[in-house]
């Protein structure tokens, strides 16, 4: 949680402070609020053989009523800002984790499934922002407002106030305890989100699949067990979280029924025991939100570090110190590729993929590689782009080494049109488009033509603007393919 203040609320400083102010006055007021009850009581109800002044019936009725209006209205300005500062900071923690994820090389990606990549931004970003707004409340507004009450208690009757302070540290021992309970049950649930959107993830990327093997009953059963967890863990969470509230409450008695007690007994001023009164339970209203806040801090930390997890992991396909760029010939741009040796091992597999493979492909031809399946030749044409780097030997294209060339300029230089070919969730222009940005619709339909796909474009239902569903899933096969081509043919690289 240090971190995301350093790293994510730095920004925010400016609003923060402002909050700052508005807390401070907010606990101000209500500490006045309580005080004020003394001379109200003292004016409004003097007693038997005094008289009430005329004048107060009206001012303190008016004070409190303003005192009231003010605090609400700050009040609700701190909250909205608040609101706006936690919901910014969640914001730039989704930006920089969606930059890092998109930026990951492939052998990462792989490493972890695309639904728990989901549930650690919508999930977890949930619980960081709770945690960074209840940090607000509870470090500011809520110990001031204690502390200004705490003042109140004290003016009015001090040793009242400094045996009512004994009840503090017990509180917070208990609360602590209830913060551990708390982040362990967070850490588990949020795994258990994780499994819920992955195996929600690969029924729906499954579907044809699970419809076509009748998988309809094994997928619920999964689903079921994954929620059943879940729901366990959440509880357990939920159970520590509602035992903070009902155990100030008792407190929040057990002082209520101490003050009466005293003051009954001692004989107390009645004007001084209604503002004590009121300054205690106040406080307690205060303590009680108090409660809440270490169990919500400690959720957000959990939540917190599986996000710096993700923004601390290093990849794995370095990039050359001198930043050179892939150097190609004058056009038309055809470059020699070579491999020399190459070996290649996927991380955590014990048998090699490549071992001493060296072939040429000259400037200029097409090479077609032939093999049975898992012989290796995906896994070259991953190499070649840099998906994964070589474990031994090199590939070089002009005679230049790729791993010591900018994966910029070495991606800039390629196309690649695989056999099952990837489709946006966007316009056929859209997906044209990705290969040439800021490409003109002239451009977009050239390419379109080149890769025999203009015509059956023509015939969509809104041409080349006609959308084409999750993964291209409302157009065939083989026309997914054609734009795909024509996406490589935009690039011409």
């Amino acid at each position: 949680m240090w971190r995301l203040a350093r790293d994510f609320m730095r920004p925010y400083g400016a609003a923060i402070a402002l909050i700052v102010v508005l807390m401070v006055v907010e606990a101000a007021l209500t500490g006045g609020l309580a005080y004020l009850l003394d001379p109200a009581v003292k004016s409004l109800f003097p007693g038997e053989g005094k008289t009430t002044d005329p004048n107060m019936l009206t001012i303190i009725p008016a004070a409190l009523f303003g005192v009231m209006t003010l605090k609400a209205a700050v009040s609700y300005f701190s909250g909205v800002s608040l609101s706006r500062v936690g919901q910014g900071v969640i914001n730039d923690l989704q930006v920089a984790m969606f930059a890092k994820v998109a930026r990951f090389d492939l052998a990462r990606l792989n490493a972890m499934h695309s639904g728990q990549f989901a549930a650690r931004f919508l999930n977890d970003a949930g619980l960081i922002r709770e945690s960074v707004t209840r940090s607000v409340q509870g470090s500011v507004r809520d110990v001031l407002t204690i502390g200004f009450l705490g003042v109140v208690m004290f003016i009015q009757d001090w040793l009242l106030a400094l045996i009512l302070c004994t009840v503090l540290p017990v509180t917070a021992l208990f609360t602590l305890n209830l913060g551990r309970k708390t982040s362990k049950a967070a850490a588990r649930s949020m795994e258990s989100t994780g499994d819920l959107a992955t195996h929600l993830s690969e029924t729906l990327d499954g579907r044809r699949v699970v419809k076509a093997y009748r998988m309809e009953d094994h997928a619920i059963a999964r689903a079921t067990h994954i929620v059943g967890e879940r729901m366990k863990h959440l509880m357990k969470g939920a159970r520590a979280r509602s035992a903070a509230t009902p155990s100030a409450e008792v407190l929040a008695g057990a002082g209520i029924a101490a003050v009466i007690f005293y003051a009954a007994y001692r004989g107390m001023d009645i004007a001084s025991f209604t503002s004590f009164l009121a300054a205690m339970m106040l406080s307690y209203q205060s303590i009680r939100t108090l409660s809440n806040f270490y169990t919500a801090l400690s959720e957000g930390s959990a939540a917190a570090a599986r996000a710096y997890a993700l923004l601390d992991a290093p990849s794995d396909i370095a990039e050359t110190a001198s930043g050179a760029a892939l150097k190609l010939r004058p056009s038309p741009q055809r470059a020699a590729i070579s491999f020399k040796k190459v070996c290649f091992e996927y991380a955590g597999v014990d048998v090699s993929a490549l071992s001493d493979v060296t072939f040429d492909v000259p400037a200029g031809k097409t090479v077609a590689l032939v093999g049975p399946s898992g012989a290796g030749k995906s896994t070259l044409l991953n190499l070649i782009l840099r998906f994964y780097d070589v474990t031994g030997g090199a590939i070089e294209i002009d005679g230049q080494d790729i791993r010591n060339v900018s994966v910029a300029s070495l991606r800039d230089a390629s196309a690649l049109v695989t056999q099952e070919p990837f489709l946006f969730d966007e316009t056929v222009a859209d997906n044209i488009g990705c290969g040439k940005p800021g490409a003109s619709r002239a451009e977009i339909e050239a390419a379109a033509r080149v890769a025999a796909a203009h015509e059956f474009i023509r015939s969509l239902p809104q041409g080349y603007e006609t959308l084409v569903g999750e993964a291209g899933v409302r157009i065939s096969g083989g026309q997914r393919q054609r734009i795909a081509i024509a996406r490589a043919m935009l690039k011409n690289p």
